[in-house]
């Protein structure tokens, strides 16, 4: 190589030096990634799935239908219930009255004749009394025509205690349980209702369909997912700070996000800083980040722009400049 090259070569590198030596250094940041909290959809009941009506990567408004569950074997149930919840009912409000007019009646036509019983007894022995000192009649004769007297009373008082009864209702224990019986009844009834009416599933918020786990046809355990959700109010930024930066940064501060292909800036607002330090994840999209101890950080977008992030999504963070929050 001639004088002539090497002076060029030596002339260009130092101003390659020179140029890089008069860039600006990049702003403090931190890597994290996007990061969703996912809404599980299950059915507390297990059953047959009858219809799906979402599939993923749909986006649902907030209490529209997911999936419903073939409902028979609860219905059959809830009818159960509620034969039992009248028959229970109907048991406390007999108690709660006395006998059927007809066996009242009943009872007060056997008094009516119980009476003139009773009185024909009393004219019957007072009559074979008086005789008795005459010799007409014996003394055994007359103290059988008084027994049957007294006997035919005690028969009148008997069945005007049972008259008392049949009007009355049943005693106090009695109604309370038939009463807690029905409450019961009713309860289940009201339990069962549920348990039919969770057969169908609505989103509970709008939200992004990320996927589904089972296809018409299948049965569903009791408390297994069908649906999983992201909604935009649980789509965060997760990412990891070094100890010399947690004094510039506090729950409720505010942080800037950006991405690829995302567009303009996200702000985010901090929900929550790690009290505990953590080695450097494994996966680091930064070649500036040498901190091996690290302090992971949460900050959640507003919903209407979380949208544009993807979970695992790699993001880069950088601080708000203090008194632009």
């Amino acid at each position: 190589m001639s004088r002539t090259q090497l002076g060029l070569a030596a002339a260009l590198a130092l101003l390659a030096g020179l140029l890089a030596a008069c860039q600006k250094a990049p702003d403090a940041g931190w890597s994290g990634y996007a990061e969703g909290d996912y809404v599980y959809v299950a059915s507390p009941v297990a059953g047959r799935l009858a219809t799906l009506a979402v599939r993923g990567g749909d986006q649902v408004a907030g209490g529209a239908p997911l999936f419903v569950l073939d409902a028979t074997p609860e219905a059959l149930v809830q009818q159960q219930a509620q034969a039992q919840l009248q028959a229970a009912s109907a048991q406390a409000a007999n108690l709660q009255t006395g006998r059927r007019p007809d066996e009242i009646a009943q009872t007060q036509a056997q008094l009516a004749q119980a009476r003139e019983q009773a009185a024909l007894a009393e004219r019957e022995w007072v009559r074979k009394r008086a005789l008795v000192g005459q010799g007409a009649v014996s003394r055994q004769d007359a103290d059988a025509t008084r027994s049957a007297h007294e006997q035919s009373q005690r028969r009148v008082l008997e069945l005007q205690a049972a008259l008392r009864l049949a009007r009355e209702p049943a005693r106090v224990q009695e109604r309370a349980a038939a009463s807690a019986q029905a409450q019961a009844a009713s309860h289940a009834l009201a339990q069962q209702r549920w348990r039919v009416e969770q057969t169908a599933q609505a989103a509970p918020e709008a939200a992004l369909v990320h996927d589904t786990y089972f296809r018409p046809g299948e049965w569903v355990p009791a408390g297994l997912p069908v649906v999983a959700l992201l909604p935009p109010t649980r789509i965060k930024a997760r990412f990891f700070v070094p100890e010399t930066a947690l004094a510039s940064l506090r729950p409720g501060g505010t942080v800037q996000i950006r991405c690829d292909g995302c567009g303009e800036p996200l702000a985010a607002r901090i929900t929550q800083i790690s009290d505990r330090a953590e080695y450097t994840p494994p996966v680091i999209y930064s070649d500036t980040q040498r901190a091996k101890l690290v302090f992971r950080v949460d900050a959640w977008p507003a919903p209407e722009q979380a949208t544009r992030l993807k979970p695992g999504q790699p993001l880069d963070v950088r601080p708000v400049a203090a008194g632009s929050e």
